[in-house]
C-alpha cells in the first residue's frame, strides 16, 4: 500500500492538474506541435546528459505531464512514465497521441513500482523538475531507481538544489527551513501560485522532505551506484546562486 504521505501527495496532484497544464502548456494538440517541431530543444540542458536516444529504454520518474518524455520518444527512445497523478496521465497520453508517438504511463507510487515487471528493464532512469522532496526516505527511493536499471544503466537525476531549503530562490513560494533540518513539512503544490486565491486555498497540500547535498550523494552511493557527475546549475532568475543540480550515476 502507498504510504500516507504518498496518498496525500496524490490527492494534491490530481486537483486541477490537467487544467493547469492546458493553461500553461497549451492543449495536448498544441503542446504536441511544439514537441514535434523541436524535440531536442524541448529537452533543454538535459539533452547534454544523454549519449543516444534511438531504442534507449528510459524510465521517466515522476514524469508529470510528459513534458520531457514525449520529446524523448520523438527522438526515438522507448519511454515509460511513472507518476502518481491520473490527471498527469490524461494530459501526457493525449499529448503523446497527438504527437503520434508511443509512451507508456504507469499511474503508481514510485516506491510501489512492480519490479517483477520493470526491474532491470531500463537503460536510463531520468527525473527532473523537483522530485526528491516528495519522498521521505531517500535511500529507499534510490534503491528503487537502482533496481529499475540494467547493469551498466545510468540514472540522470536533476532536481532543486539544496540551497532552496534555506531560500525561496526559485520563487516556488514554499517555506524555508534550516539547511540541516530533517523535518517533513506541509506546503503548497508547486503550481498553486498560478491560481486565484480562492482556488489556491482549496488546493490540497503536499508533504515535503528536503535534503542536503551530502544526504543526496550518500543515498545515491549507498545503494550501489557509482556517482559519475554532480553538476550545479544557477537559479532561473539569479545566475549568482545555485538553483538546481544534476547527478549522473551508473549501476
Amino acid at each position: 500500500m502507498p504510504k500516507d504521505y504518498s496518498l496525500q501527495n496524490k490527492k494534491a496532484w490530481e486537483y486541477n492538474a490537467y487544467e493547469f497544464w492546458v493553461r500553461t502548456c497549451g492543449t495536448p494538440a498544441e503542446r504536441a506541435a511544439q514537441d514535434r517541431e523541436n524535440p531536442l530543444g524541448m529537452l533543454r540542458r538535459y539533452a547534454g546528459y544523454f549519449d543516444a536516444y534511438q531504442g534507449v529504454r528510459i524510465a521517466n520518474i515522476c514524469g508529470s505531464c510528459g513534458k520531457k518524455a514525449i520529446p524523448l520518444a520523438l527522438l526515438g527512445a522507448d519511454v515509460t512514465i511513472f507518476d502518481i497523478s491520473e490527471d498527469n496521465r490524461r494530459y501526457a497520453t493525449e499529448t503523446a497521441r497527438a504527437a503520434n508517438v508511443p509512451v507508456r504511463f504507469e499511474v503508481c507510487d514510485v516506491l510501489e513500482v512492480d519490479l517483477e515487471k520493470y526491474g532491470g528493464r531500463f537503460d536510463v532512469v531520468f527525473m527532473e523538475g523537483g522530485v526528491l522532496h516528495y519522498f521521505h526516505n531517500l535511500e529507499e527511493f534510490m534503491g528503487v531507481m537502482y533496481a529499475l536499471l540494467r547493469p551498466g544503466g545510468r540514472m540522470i537525476c536533476s532536481d532543486f538544489h539544496p540551497f532552496t531549503k534555506i531560500s525561496d530562490i526559485l520563487n516556488l513560494q514554499q517555506p524555508a527551513v534550516g539547511y540541516f533540518s530533517t523535518d517533513v513539512f506541509e506546503g503548497e503544490m508547486a503550481h498553486a501560485r498560478f491560481f486565484d486565491d480562492e482556488t489556491r486555498r482549496r488546493m490540497p497540500k503536499c508533504l515535503y522532505r528536503k535534503y542536503t547535498i551530502s544526504e543526496i550523494i550518500n543515498a545515491i552511493t549507498a545503494c550501489g551506484f557509482q556517482l559519475k557527475r554532480f553538476d550545479e546549475h544557477p537559479a532561473w532568475d539569479n545566475p549568482n546562486v545555485p538553483g538546481e543540480f544534476t547527478a549522473v550515476a551508473v549501476k
